[in-house]
């Protein structure tokens, strides 16, 4: 049963050179609770084609292709999109308007019921509702 929604800095935490002991623990002892949004599965396939060729590359694409594509990727759909509407225009109404990829994360997460897991819980805590933790 999905419990968590993991976002791109948490999800990339194992390619990093000194990845968050807490957050490696999690992973693997809870992966199988856990997705990804569709947004997150963007970032990380563009910031991979960004890398320059080489080792670096190849390794993230390895990651990507053998791990995070075992992760169920959830899709940013028209309930996901009326809610972040709402949440949009309520924040900039209080002139703390939240990036529009963080926007969809937060109302896929919402959606499905899932808390979601991110290293920036302060950039997702204006949005309604959103249960938010951070592992590390």
């Amino acid at each position: 049963m999905l419990r968590y929604l993991l976002d791109t800095n948490v999800v990339s935490q194992p390619m990093m050179k000194a990845p968050s002991p807490s957050v490696m623990r999690k992973l693997a002892t809870i992966a199988d609770e856990c997705a990804i949004a569709a947004p997150v599965w963007h970032e990380l396939q563009f910031g991979c084609r960004c890398l320059p060729a080489g080792k670096r590359r190849d390794a993230v694409q390895a990651y990507l292709a053998d791990v995070i594509n075992t992760f169920e990727i959830l899709p940013y759909d028209d309930l996901a999109a009326k809610l972040h509407a709402i949440e949009q225009a309520r924040l900039r109404e209080l002139g703390t308007p939240m990036p529009f990829a963080d926007g969809q994360i937060a109302a896929i997460a919402q959606m499905n019921e899932l808390v979601l897991v991110t290293d920036n819980v302060r950039a997702f805590a204006p949005f309604k509702g959103l249960a938010v933790e951070n592992w590390a």
